[in-house]
Order: C-alpha cells, then structure tokens, then sequence
C-alpha cells in the first residue's frame, strides 16, 4: 500500500501541519490552477462580480452589447474590491461568487424596479455577505423571502453562462488551442509527472472543479489539451464537476464522491489552491496540499490556518517520491 509522510518535506515543500505517516489509496485533485493554468479566471471574474454589482440585473444585463462591452475591459482596469474578492474566494462555485456581485448590487441600491427590498431584506442580505466573506457558501438558514431568493436563482444560471461565455472569449478559448500543441507550457511544472507517478503506485485520482463538464469542449477539453488521460483505470479516473443552475460548492461534490465511492478521509489526499478543497479535506480529517506560488504569501497564511498540511509552488522536488511512496 502506498504511504504518504510528512519526514522528507524540503526544498521548496514546506510542512506546516505535521501529519505523521499514513496509508494513501485516492488522491482528489482541483483543477485551475492547482494542474491547469489555461483558465485566467480571476479578471473575468472580477469583471462579471463588478457587473453584477453595478448593472443592476436589468433583463438585457446579459445582451449581446453588453457582451461585447465587457469583453474589452477584461484585464485592463484596476477592480479594486472583486479583486481582493476573487482572491478570497478562490475555489468557491462560481453560482457562489457571482451571486455576490448581486447581492453587493442589492446592497448599492442597483436592483430592477420590479424588485422591492424591505429594511429586512437588506439586512438578511448583508448578513449573507457577512458569511460569504467568512468562507461559507450556504445560509439557508437565513429567513430570506421567495421573491429575491427567486429573483437570484433565476439571474445566476444566465449571469453563469455570461461569465463563461466571456472567459471563453477572453482566455479559454486560444489558450486552449495552444495546449494542444504546446501542452507543457499550460500545466504546472512537473504536474503531469505527479499524475503519472501517483497511477503507476496504484493510487486513484479524481478531478473536481467547479466548471459545468461535458463531454466536447469546456473543462474536459481543457484536461485532455494538458495531457490527461480520463476514464477507468487511466491517470484520471473521473472528472466531476458543477451544474448551469444549482450552486454545488467544492466541499459538497467532494463528500457526494466520497459517499458514491466508498473513499475513506484518512487514506485520502486532497490537493489544490483553493480555500474550499482545502477547508473541506482538513474538515473530513485528510492530508492536504496546497499548490500555491511562493510570493503568494496572503493565500499561504490562509492555507495553513485552514489546515493544509504541505504548501509546494509546483511538483518538481524531488522529495515527493519519498513523501508519497
């Protein structure tokens, strides 16, 4: 059985959560940015959560003039607070970060006239923020009225499919086509190696992210454009992900693969650069990884409060075929 330690972190792999030894069988893997580097989410993001915030979420929020306006602002203006939030939220489903460009709109008084907001809307809105911005992606404890929460669960799926259509406008698509032929230039350094060495010691890796998967194109494309294979028994064994119209947060669709699998936490590693896999994995009791850059010191610090137990920049040390062997 393979074993994975915390005796042989150096180099450039920091331990800060000591762990011990324990026996590994599953590895469960984030995608953006943790493998890929083809999605250069975080302005768009930023952008879309701004728009939210300030169009209003008017019916033509999401035309084709609108459309063609923000694809010329991506990447080149200063987003002030959605670019702290991007950073924040990283590994939040994009239902999630979306959803609070609205309800930030809620809270600047930019909201369509057929939507009326009482003083207890607001503050059940603000509370919501409130816990968005401690780590939480579901409040359905909150007494919110049917009308906003209706009003916010029929924008999302659109304001989602917007977003998407200008990531894929704005990075996704080229980058995509140029992993295809210069693949290595889109992963992270050594990724594909770990991949293989993981397979070959008869541990099983999943993939999860919090883009909607379909069989032509999108995040499946972009896995394959990077060099992994995915299906039984191959490097990847599965690649799940979100859905157009139901927030699915990281955390949930990792213990619904654990319930479908029979996974058990303590012989699991969870590995990503996300807070909500790595809070989630800490939770349930895994070892965990961060793959994050080295001058990234605000998302290390949140990363080692959350839990996660080694922190690398990439998997070109050496020393992670003694730590998982």
């Amino acid at each position: 059985m393979p074993t994975i330690t915390d005796a042989f972190c150096t180099g450039n792999i920091e331990l800060v959560n000591a762990f011990g030894t324990r026996e590994i069988t599953h590895v469960v893997h984030d995608i953006d940015g943790t493998h890929s580097l083809i999605r250069d989410w975080p302005p768009v993001m930023g952008l879309s959560m701004l728009w939210g915030m300030t169009c209003g979420l008017t019916d033509d929020f999401d035309s084709e003039e609108n459309f063609q306006k923000l694809v010329k602002r991506v990447g080149n203006e200063n987003l002030g607070e959605m670019d702290d939030v991007c950073r924040f939220f990283n590994g939040y489903s994009a239902i999630t970060q979306l959803e609070y460009g609205i309800r930030r709109g809620f809270q600047e008084g930019n909201y369509p006239d057929s939507l009326t907001l009482s003083d207890t809307d607001k503050k059940y809105n603000n509370s919501i923020l409130d816990r968005l911005r401690s780590g939480q992606e579901r409040y359905d404890d909150i007494p919110e009225r049917d009308e906003v929460r209706n009003f916010i669960d029929a924008r999302t799926p659109r304001f989602f499919k917007f977003y998407e259509r200008l990531l894929n406008e704005a990075c996704r698509n080229k980058n995509t086509a140029d992993a295809w032929i210069n693949p290595e230039k889109w992963r992270v350094p050594g990724g594909l190696e770990f991949m293989n060495y993981l397979h070959n010691l008869g541990i099983v890796n999943y993939f999860v992210t919090g883009a909607v998967v379909f069989e032509e194109g999108g995040m499946f494309e972009e896995v394959q454009a990077c060099g992994y294979d995915i299906g039984p028994d191959k490097q990847v064994e599965a690649l799940i992900g979100s859905s157009w119209d139901k927030k699915l947060p990281k955390d949930e669709v990792i213990s619904d693969l654990f319930a479908k699998t029979g996974m058990k936490p303590e012989t699991t590693l969870i590995l990503g650069d996300g807070r909500t896999e790595i809070a989630a994995g800490a939770g349930m009791g895994c070892v965990c990884i961060s793959r994050l850059d080295a001058n990234d010191t605000r998302q290390r610090k949140l990363h080692a409060d959350l839990g996660t137990h080694i922190i690398l920049p990439d998997y070109t040390e050496p020393a992670l075929q003694k730590i998982i062997s």
